[in-house]
């Protein structure tokens, strides 16, 4: 898993990136998390003093029964978050890569991580007011890192989002419009593919280039490990 932990407006951006993975790469709930000092209502109402005890990120962190293999994320706009930094330590400790993105070099949760993403973005408009070129620069790196990681899980081809869960008519629209670009095929042929594959992108266009069948077409996808183009080119 990715796991994002910060307070305030950091954590909030975590929370925010971990949500939208699964209705955009089609993956499972859990693959991707935030984490917010104080817990869920953080994200819609401060609660004060919760980024101050390092404990509490070690807790969320054994709360979520941290693996190796996990990756963890601490995102502080200051780099010195007690709730960051305790999370930090204790993913280290577990054997977790562990990553910082703060806005100033050589921060304290830089020093407790294996790697250290430190946008350099300047005094804010409002001294102190962290949400703004802070918060958009921690938003840029977050969207590269979990849309970088969905790449190497093979969620995506060419440019396109083909784990899209077509959930409602505008994300039917595009599914049909990813299978058009992906095969050059017409949209009434994309449709009527989209329809045997339950709306779902990586068969239906993998149907429109070999001739394959759907059960045959998700068979094939399944050898290859959800991996369109490596089921296309073998």
């Amino acid at each position: 898993a990715i796991i994002y932990m910060g307070a305030g407006t950091s954590g909030r951006l975590g929370v925010l990136d971990a949500s939208e993975c699964p209705p955009t790469f089609g993956v499972p709930h859990g693959l991707v998390v935030g984490l917010i000092a104080g817990g869920p209502g953080a994200l819609l109402k401060a609660v004060e003093g919760a980024e101050d005890c390092q404990q509490a990120g070690e807790d969320d962190l054994v709360a979520l029964n941290l693996q190796e293999q996990d990756l963890v994320v601490g995102l502080a706009a200051s780099g010195r978050t007690p709730y960051v930094i305790g999370g930090l330590r204790y993913a280290r400790q577990s054997g977790c890569t562990t990553v910082a993105v703060s806005c100033n070099p050589d921060s304290p949760i830089a020093r407790e991580a294996n790697i250290a993403i430190s946008p350099v973005v300047g005094p804010e408009a409002l001294t102190g007011s962290t949400r703004l070129k802070s918060g958009t620069a921690q938003k840029m790196v977050l969207n590269m890192i979990s849309t970088g990681a969905m790449v190497k899980f093979g969620k995506v081809y060419q440019n396109l989002m083909v784990d899209m869960k077509a959930t409602n008519v505008k994300l039917v629209d595009r599914a049909c419009r990813m299978v058009v670009e992906a095969t050059g095929i017409g949209r009434e042929e994309a449709e009527a593919l989209l329809k045997q594959t339950d709306f779902e992108v990586k068969p239906a266009i993998l149907m429109a280039l070999t001739g394959l069948d759907a059960a045959a077409a998700r068979e094939k996808l399944a050898a290859h490990q959800g991996f369109l183009r490596a089921a296309l080119e073998h």
